[in-house]
């Protein structure tokens, strides 16, 4: 199975050196290509915002705008996709590979018998090496996906093969967002390297050394060597230095509000967020955020984020995962949205009461959306007795002004 061979001959601990290159990341400090991205805290926390906001909320299955958990798929979107992982898991490696690459593959395992769906196994982008698109055929065009992994090379059609994408310039491959953020990404990284180096120098500043005569270049070397030694580092934090007769310290100082550092970082750190559609309060930045704002602003990240990702998401699982006759049954696939939209207490109750009183909801309707019991005679809309229908306004009264008394 292609998920056990890419993890067949390798066994990493966490203590061991190879962690870094089993994971793909290298120790490079300036190398912020694919997962070396993830070093930049800000790319980080966009990945872990968008891939725990998709993976939070659970695939439902529904016939004919009802819930059925009777589907044999509704168990291994919902609960266990595979053997291997549990379905928050597995939905989170997808959106990851998407963010990283572009593009998020799943193989879907058929059992050859029943032609039933066994299980999703996630697929590491960078293993896909082609697309095939095969034109050939006037009736029906077909598509290949080429997988090579440790040595083995695999041919799957299309329809066993999950197709996750994100912003795409052909509709038939993903682009990789860091590709396209490597300039902003490398300054976020240097950024965040100048101020640890910084600190690890004890705040200490760069300067000149005035000196009369001449040494040649071993000797500046060493000199140099030994200044740094005795004047660098947090352990050599505000002690004295001692220079030889002749020599004067000159200190070259750039302060960092003068370089405008912090002003730059931020705009960085904004634009990198902006790219990845992740709101700024959910990066720990609140200065522009208020009590009254911040529910709008989840709704704002669902709407504008995570809704056309989702809504890719559960067009590709419709046509992959259900045969056309359970379609034309009433059957389909949605993520579960109200785990992102639930507003506090008071205001879904006064929602529900709306919603009941206009004959939206049924009351049981509503207790399944809270996890109640249903109650015997909930199943019945109800309507304020004062409405009536407006081609009938008027017909309440007596013709002719007379009134009942008379």
């Amino acid at each position: 199975m292609l998920f056990s061979k890419a993890y067949k001959n390798e066994t990493v601990s966490l203590q061991d050196e190879r962690l870094l290159d089993f994971l793909g990341i290298s120790s490079n400090d300036v190398n912020v290509k694919g997962k070396n991205a993830l070093k930049v805290a800000t790319v980080f926390s966009c990945f872990r915002i968008l891939t725990e906001g998709i993976s939070k909320l659970p695939v439902k299955m529904y016939k004919n705008n009802k819930k059925d958990s009777s589907h044999y798929l509704y168990n291994i979107l919902k609960i266990r996709p595979n053997p291997l992982m549990s379905a928050m898991d597995f939905w989170k490696t997808l959106e990851f590979q998407r963010n990283l690459n572009g593009n998020a593959y799943a193989y879907i395992d058929f059992d050859k018998k029943t032609g039933l769906i066994k299980a999703l196994y996630p697929i590491t982008s960078s293993k896909v090496k082609k697309i095939l698109v095969d034109d050939t055929r006037i009736t029906k065009k077909e598509m290949w996906y080429i997988i090579e992994d440790n040595g083995d090379t695999f041919k799957i059609p299309s329809d066993e093969m999950l197709h996750i994408k994100g912003l795409t310039d052909n509709g038939l491959v993903g682009i990789s967002p860091i590709d396209y953020l490597v300039d902003l990404i490398e300054n976020a990284k240097s950024g965040t390297d100048y101020i640890n180096k910084f600190y690890k120098n004890g705040m200490q500043t760069k300067g000149i050394i005035h000196y009369v005569g001449d040494l040649n270049q071993r000797a500046e070397e060493n000199f140099r060597n030994r200044f740094e030694r005795m004047s660098s580092g947090l352990n050599n934090a505000h002690r004295v230095s001692l220079l030889p007769i002749g020599y004067q310290y000159q200190a070259i100082s750039q302060k960092l509000a003068e370089s405008q550092f912090f002003e730059n970082n931020n705009l960085t750190i904004r634009e990198i967020a902006s790219a990845f559609g992740v709101k700024m309060h959910q990066i720990n930045d609140l200065s522009r955020a208020t009590f009254s704002n911040l529910e709008e602003s989840m709704k704002e990240f669902y709407i504008e984020t995570l809704q056309p990702v989702l809504t890719a998401y559960e067009q590709e699982l419709m046509y992959k995962l259900l045969r056309t006759d359970e379609i034309e049954a009433g059957y389909y696939l949605k993520f579960n949205i109200d785990v992102i939209l639930r507003s506090d207490l008071q205001k879904r109750f006064e929602s529900y009461q709306k919603g009941i009183q206009n004959g939206i909801y049924t009351s049981n309707e509503v207790r399944e959306k809270e996890e109640l019991e249903p109650k015997e005679g909930g199943d019945r809309l109800l309507i304020n007795g004062n409405m009536i229908p407006i081609d009938m306004a008027g017909s309440q009264y007596p013709k002719g002004g007379e009134t009942e008394n008379e």
